[in-house]
Formats: structure tokens, sequence, C-alpha cells
């Protein structure tokens, strides 16, 4: 078998190992996909059949033993952790410029959103605090 039918016959394995990732939820999969990678990888920079599987047993390993734990943890932490714009949904900020139910500045976690109020006639100067009650587009609705 020469080197280009090895690296081949790793990529062909990497990607075989990814594929019951769309259908189950074991991540150790993509891991050995990764693995069958890096062995592709030494295959085709000439490392031996020998070398081949020592980079995929090592690169599998690690990622068993350092990724997957977190990777873990992550995906454990389930619905009661808020990402993207359900994160900024009842997060509080600070009026930079008036608002009210046309347009207006906050600072919201460290950026600077435009915003308007939630109810019409309500007006925040600068320097109070609101809450925000939802995300319309690039705007924050504030109360």
């Amino acid at each position: 078998m020469s080197d280009v039918e090895s690296w081949a016959w790793w990529l062909a394995a990497a990607v075989l190992l990814c594929i019951p990732v769309m259908h189950t939820a074991l991540i150790e999969f993509v891991m050995f996909g990764i693995g069958a990678g890096a062995a592709a990888l030494a295959a085709g920079l000439g490392g031996g059949v020998v070398l081949q599987f020592v980079v995929f047993l090592a690169t599998t390993v690690a990622l068993l033993l350092f990724v997957r734990p977190i990777a873990r943890r992550q995906l454990r932490a389930g619905p009661g952790v808020r990402h993207g714009i359900d994160a900024l949904r009842g997060a509080e900020a600070v009026v930079l410029e008036r608002v009210d139910e046309h347009d207006g500045r906050i600072k919201l976690k460290g950026e600077v959103w435009s915003a308007r109020s939630l109810a019409v006639g309500q007006v925040f100067e600068p320097g109070e605090r609101v809450s925000v009650a939802e995300i319309d587009g690039a705007t924050a609705v504030v109360l």
C-alpha cells in the first residue's frame, strides 16, 4: 500500500467516523474522526504505518481526555442555559442617551445598543438602569 492510498484510507475513515454524529449525540465519534484526520495528515507527509497509528491514538486519546469532559459539561448544561438573544432578555442596562418609544441608546453587557421603550410615553434618562424586555432586530426594547 503506498502513502497516497494510506492517507486516502485514513481520510475515508475520518469521514465515516463523523457520520454517526448526525444521527446520535455521541461526540466521541468526532474525536475518533479527528484522530483519523491527523493520521491522514501524517500519512500524507510520508509517515510510516506505525507513526500513523501512533498519531491516531495519541490525538484521539488526548481529545477524549481533555475535550470530552468540557463538551459533555456544555451539552449537559441543557435548557436552563440561555445563549444569544435569549441571554439578553431580562438583562440590566444603563441608558446612555434618552430612550423613548422611538429611539435611544443603552449600554448592555459592555456594548452600545440602540433602544426604545416598551410602553408608549415611557421615557428613560441617561444614567438610569433599565431591563431588557426583548430584542427586536438590532434594537433592545426596554422597561
